[in-house]
């Protein structure tokens, strides 16, 4: 599998971009693990002491949890994707071998699986 490097340089673009975007919402509730880099650590919000307020503060930090997780795992996915595009096999199906079409990586770089395969483990859930 052999794509063009203007293409590559283009999708790390985009893998960066999206990155840089998810980290600057994850900063937004959250905070960087000082032990790991890669993991964030959801701030507690405080919006006061009544009994209301705790509530709210306890739906507002479970909330954020949630998407704290979200976040990450597309995270974990870019990373991947521009671990393959450093080992040399980017656009290549994880399940079938076969280069995976241009087209689909630039809508979902993150992809590391083709069409026929992906449809294949949908309908086996």
């Amino acid at each position: 599998m052999i794509f063009k490097q203007n293409f590559l340089n283009e999708i790390r673009q985009k893998l960066l971009l999206e990155k840089k975007r998810l980290e600057d919402e994850l900063t937004s509730f959250a905070h960087k693990n000082p032990r790991d880099p890669n993991d964030f650590q959801t701030d507690f919000p405080q919006f006061g002491s009544d009994e209301d307020e705790n509530a709210s503060e306890v739906t507002a930090f479970s909330d954020s949890l949630t998407v704290e997780r979200t976040l990450e795992k597309e995270l974990q996915d870019i990373a991947k994707a521009l671990e393959r595009l450093d080992g040399g096999d980017y656009g290549s199906c994880k399940y079938c071998n076969k280069t995976i079409p241009e087209k689909r990586l630039l809508a979902r770089p993150t992809s590391s699986a083709c069409i026929n395969c992906k449809k294949g483990l949908t309908l086996e859930q």
